[in-house]
């Protein structure tokens, strides 16, 4: 699985790469919206994990961006907690998930996990209703 990650902070990007890598996913990295954007129309991102605030183009407008290409794929937002405007918005928008910041990578990775067995169960929900529908 493919995870691009967003985020601006150096030292956090670096250990969430180093962690998602170590639990089997394959971790793309982005420092900003615009290059997260490029990215992700480069390559086929199973899961989307950015922070609000950055550089060059918003959290928010990345979501946008990100729904306007697709709107399966998920997202989860990091933030600090204090931008309760923003990340209401950025679930307005499209974001499945929301993760405050500072947190332990250990939560997101369980929160990725939740996602990708949601979308297991829902897919696998479609194959049956499709089936009996036949």
């Amino acid at each position: 699985m493919k995870i691009l990650i967003c985020e601006d902070q150096e030292i956090l990007l670096t250990a969430l790469q180093f962690r998602m890598r170590k639990v089997g996913y394959k971790a793309i990295i982005a420092k900003d919206g615009k290059e997260a954007l490029a990215t992700f129309d480069q390559e086929k991102i199973d899961l989307v994990v950015a922070d609000l605030l950055m550089p060059r183009m918003t959290g928010l407008e990345l979501i946008q961006q990100i729904r306007a290409k697709d709107e399966q794929v998920p997202i989860i937002v990091i933030s600090p907690i204090d931008h309760e405007e923003e990340i209401l918005n950025a679930f307005e928008l499209g974001a499945n998930d929301f993760v405050a910041k500072p947190f332990k990578p250990r939560e997101l990775i369980l929160r990725i996990k939740r996602l990708f067995q949601d979308q297991a169960i829902e897919k696998a929900e479609k194959q049956k209703a499709e089936q009996a529908a036949k």
